[in-house]
């Protein structure tokens, strides 16, 4: 490995948002398999590098695994004896810094790429998560858009919903009453996401609760989505204040739910 090989790699997990563990060598006493210095990146499906091998490299992925997994956001060092206890014969004596990187991002699924979904989108870009935004309309999303930010068009978008991943934060925000009918019944029925957030009215809401309950969903499966979506006490209807309302709700979402994680 040359010397910036783990920086370029650390780079490109980076650029894709990926959460990883950065696992550092940082002191060896005796024999060790290799010397102090040597790094390796490990993400919850892949690791890069290496720290020597053998059972130490498998109890020091194990453990950065268990970080990715609980989103750890502190190193940690910890210290492995080589001996025949670990399954090594080296004799020597291996102390490791984990740090985690490049933390679990939510991903964040917007339909409708109207004035609002526009705006709230121009938030969210500026936030730790990963967006998917999806329209029936080419023409609506803007000419340049955020690397981060994966644009969908699709003519039925209800249909890229069973598409998303589990524990996405929803935000439904189209111009067709019907079709955020639709959607609110896929992501209900899928039952399985960290936010469901529908712009409209209270009117719309119970006409919304009724039809959807005729559809087949609990009652306590309708209480989960969210609609009138956003902050009630961030007032206006301009379309960048209903997005900064939406935005404000779902970082409230995200810190609970990764507060009751932890």
């Amino acid at each position: 490995m040359r010397t910036d090989d783990w920086i370029i790699q650390l780079g490109q997990l980076q650029a894709r948002r990926e959460s990883c563990v950065l696992m550092t060598l940082i002191e060896h006493q005796g024999s060790t398999p290799r010397n102090s210095g040597c790094k390796m990146l490990v993400t919850s499906t892949g690791q890069y590098f290496t720290l020597g091998g053998g059972n130490l490299e498998f109890q020091a992925i194990a453990i950065a695994r268990e970080m990715l997994t609980s989103f750890a956001n502190e190193s940690r060092v910890e210290r492995f004896n080589l001996g025949a206890r670990l399954g090594q014969c080296c004799g020597g004596v291996a102390t490791v810094l984990f740090e985690p990187l490049c933390q679990h991002q939510p991903h964040v699924v917007v339909y409708g790429a109207g004035h609002v979904g526009r705006a709230l989108v121009a938030i969210l870009a500026t936030l730790p998560c990963q967006i998917t935004w999806v329209d029936a309309r080419a023409s609506e999303f803007p000419p340049h858009v955020d690397p981060q930010i994966n644009c969908i068009v699709d003519e039925e978008p209800e249909a890229t919903v069973e598409q998303m991943p589990v524990s996405s934060y929803f935000m439904v925000l189209t111009h067709d009453h019907q079709l955020d009918l639709a959607l609110s019944e896929k992501i209900l029925k899928r039952d399985d996401f960290s936010y469901f957030g529908l712009i409209g009215s209270e009117t719309k809401r119970k006409r919304f609760d009724y039809r959807l309950a005729g559809k087949g969903i609990s009652e306590q499966t309708l209480a989960k989505m969210r609609c009138p979506v956003g902050l009630p006490d961030v007032k206006g209807k301009l379309p960048a204040e209903i997005a900064v309302a939406i935005a404000g709700e779902f970082i409230a979402a995200y810190y609970s739910a990764n507060s009751s994680a932890n």
